[in-house]
């Protein structure tokens, strides 16, 4: 499983208060702790007013690199401040994200085309917003892909998010998305598939049940891709123990590994 560690991102109070601030210890500690949790890359989202974004995630690409050498996952709704930034990370990580909204897939696929070794996030949404059924989700993960392999990306080098909505507003959410997958991948088994997880329990109490239990079932339609907080136990637990039973840890090496270092249990 990929863990894209979701944590240093200014839509969340603390955080935003950090960039506000330019607290650096602040994002740091947040960078170090994610990446010892295990996460494969670290999200990097402003979170500011688009006046602000800029600057602020020049700031925290320099801030995030200082500490850690993990790679970013840069993110921002605004494909040329993605174009901007890019030139300041120094590892090849993933674009976040392009999707059929605007000129995205316009404006950030020739930059990974130019870049082979960077990944990307691609969402299943378009002019008309976040699609539930799971058909739907497909077909405009097809259209991602195709567009994409124009510019020679390849399927391996996407990862799709079909966009799960908040169960307590769409009672059928975490359907679709699992039927997602399942369409996705039979069509293009190599194109990895993601999810933020905590999406799913908007609104919701007991919030980290439902992720988990999402979680299980998502990695069992084939989930490649986790966009989550990697400090939260129960979410590393989970992984842990859904690869062992998914057949995807030979012999049970790395849940026994991680019941050893204290990581489980």
């Amino acid at each position: 499983m990929i863990i894209i560690g979701e944590k240093i991102n200014g839509a969340i109070p603390s955080v935003g208060r950090a960039i506000a601030g330019r607290d650096a210890e602040f994002i740091k500690s947040l960078a170090i702790r994610q990446a010892e949790a295990g996460a494969d890359y670290l999200d990097v989202c402003a979170g500011t007013s688009a006046e602000e974004e800029y600057e602020a995630l020049v700031w925290l690409i320099d801030t995030v690199q200082g500490a850690v050498d993990a790679p970013i996952c840069i993110d921002s709704p605004d494909p040329r401040v993605l174009v901007r930034v890019f030139p300041l990370l120094k590892n090849p990580g993933l674009i976040n994200s392009i999707s059929l909204e605007g000129d995205k897939c316009e404006v950030l696929l020739p930059l990974l085309k130019e870049n082979p070794e960077w990944g990307v996030i691609a969402l299943c949404c378009d002019q008309s917003g976040i699609k539930n059924k799971a058909v739907e989700k497909a077909e405009i993960a097809f259209r991602l892909i195709e567009r994409a392999a124009g510019y020679g990306i390849a399927p391996e080098r996407i990862h799709i998010d079909p966009l799960v909505l908040a169960l307590s507003a769409v009672n059928d959410s975490a359907l679709n998305f699992l039927e997602a997958i399942r369409l996705i991948k039979a069509r293009y088994p190599a194109v990895k598939i993601a999810a933020a997880l905590s999406n799913v329990s908007y609104g919701m109490p007991a919030r980290k049940l439902i992720n988990t239990s999402f979680l299980t079932l998502c990695m069992y339609a084939g989930l490649d891709t986790v966009i989550a907080d990697p400090l939260s136990r129960n979410l590393i637990e989970t992984i842990y123990a859904a690869e062992a039973l998914l057949g995807r840890d030979p012999f049970c090496r790395r849940y026994n590994t991680a019941y050893r270092r204290g990581l489980i249990g």
